[in-house]
């Protein structure tokens, strides 16, 4: 739905910012060569991404073990190296004003975390034998559903305002403590 979203239906909400002056045309599709060159590129960078986090994970394990904190730490310490670059730029885009590219930025990470990183690290474990555990114990259930509750309740009025930015904030908050503090 969100590529459909981003390349179909409003399809102009993705396009670059057209300054005073700049033609506004609808933006030509990238050729075939650059597409697939496009598509080799992520790949080779998720392929990166999840190679990275497994070669710091046994350093993240040993700071997270030394601190005497929980495992699930490890996780969320992983989960913030690989959402980084994305975060980065989304709060840039979001202090020069430039909400929608911030949203989509955001989302567009979440989606992809989701829809790549997550089966790629699957296939990694079924391909290396290792066990892979994804459930969620019943307060990070609670929470997700909270989050999911609180997304709709944003997004469907297509207008985002900081009371809601911050409520967010409190429940990432609050999973950030209930994960040093069970």
């Amino acid at each position: 739905v969100f590529v459909f979203v981003q390349t179909v239906r409003h399809r102009e909400y993705f396009m670059p910012v057209i300054l005073e002056g700049d033609d506004p045309g609808p933006g030509d599709p990238p050729s075939t060569r650059t597409a697939v060159t496009s598509l080799v590129l992520l790949f080779a960078s998720l392929a990166a991404v999840v190679g990275l986090a497994k070669a710091l994970a046994p350093v993240i394990e040993s700071g997270v073990e030394a601190a005497g904190a929980p495992a699930a730490v490890v996780g969320i310490a992983i989960a913030l190296l690989v959402l980084l670059p994305e975060s980065i730029a989304a709060l840039r885009a979001a202090a020069a004003n430039r909400m929608q590219t911030s949203l989509n930025l955001a989302l567009g990470s979440s989606l992809a975390t989701i829809g790549l990183t997550i089966p790629a690290v699957a296939g990694l474990s079924i391909a290396t034998g290792m066990p892979l555990a994804l459930g969620l114990p019943p307060k990070e259930t609670v929470l997700l559903a909270l989050t999911l509750l609180v997304s709709a309740t944003t997004l469907s009025s297509g207008r985002a305002t900081v009371l809601q930015a911050a409520v967010h904030l409190v429940i990432f908050a609050a999973f950030l403590f209930l994960a040093f503090v069970p």
